[in-house]
């Protein structure tokens, strides 16, 4: 089952960008489809590699920082190659 997930990392701390930084480079090295806006990640695969990934990096991500949020939408489908027909 394929998946597309949405991913918005909030460290709460002032010196917020190296541990975004780290999370999306870690992403990118996955071998998934990764693409990145300026306000959220989105990562797209099968299901369990997905999850394991995201259970993987989420968990070390959080172990960086003091404090944080972790916004997460997922969508049961790929839609990496999505286009607005408006």
């Amino acid at each position: 089952m394929k998946v597309s997930v949405e991913l918005t990392l909030t460290p709460l701390q002032n010196d917020f960008e190296p541990s975004i930084i780290h999370f999306i480079k870690k992403l990118r090295a996955s071998g998934l489809t990764v693409l990145e806006n300026p306000l959220s990640t989105q990562v797209y695969g099968e299901y369990d590699v997905v999850m394991n990934l995201l259970t993987r990096e989420i968990k070390e991500a959080f172990e960086l920082v003091d404090r944080g949020l972790l916004y997460m939408k997922i969508v049961k489908s790929d839609r990496h190659d999505y286009e607005p027909h408006f």
